[in-house]
């Protein structure tokens, strides 16, 4: 069992997430802006190569075990974007209604309305092992965006199969099928693998 796990963000909102899922399971999590560790810049040009720099970063500045979470929204219409750069998308400071309607305005009137959101989640051990989980939801764009739970582009996400946003459902709804929680539910299995 990891005794402490440093999840490597400054996210409230994912730190709730994750202390939800992974209760049980590691020991305590504290968070990247627990510890005042600096955010690295994210150059990488995929979920797994920005998820990787986070976590090694974050785990050589602390010298726990670290897990680190990138995700975004994959719009159809837009050939994929924002995709990899889903949070910095409108701009500094992140602005995600801002960003909502820049997804909106560029999409236009697209008939395609289809997206997904991707999760990956890199854990970076002191030794240097390095593990990987990636989960993924596919969905409908909605306008207006609905709902104020969640956070990101929740609000204009509506999973397939179900007629609420991300916004819209309470954090149970949403973690039962969320990519964040596909990619957890992955994760999980290999710690149970790591108890035993």
């Amino acid at each position: 069992m990891i005794d402490t796990l440093v999840l490597a963000s400054h996210n409230k909102g994912k730190l709730k997430e994750f202390d939800t899922l992974l209760k049980g399971l590691v020991g305590e999590i504290k968070s990247a802006g627990d510890l005042r560790l600096i955010e690295p810049p994210e150059y990488g040009t995929t979920f797994l190569e920005n998820a990787t720099m986070k976590a090694v970063t974050a785990m050589q500045a602390c010298g726990y075990p670290c897990l680190a979470d990138d995700s975004g929204l994959s719009v159809a219409a837009l050939g994929g974007e924002p995709g990899v750069y889903s949070a910095d998308w409108a701009g500094h400071p992140r602005d995600f209604q801002k960003a909502m309607q820049m997804v909106h305005d560029k999409m236009g009137d697209a008939k395609d309305r289809s997206a997904y959101f991707t999760s990956v989640l890199v854990l970076a051990y002191p030794d240097g092992r390095i593990e990987s989980f990636e989960g993924r939801v596919d969905g409908t764009l909605v306008w207006p965006a609905r709902g104020i739970e969640g956070f990101g582009y929740d609000p204009m996400f509506m999973p397939d199969g179900y007629d609420k946003t991300f916004g819209e459902m309470t954090l149970d709804e949403k973690q039962a099928i969320s990519h964040r929680a596909r990619a957890v539910e992955k994760f999980i299995t290999y710690l149970k693998g790591e108890k035993s």
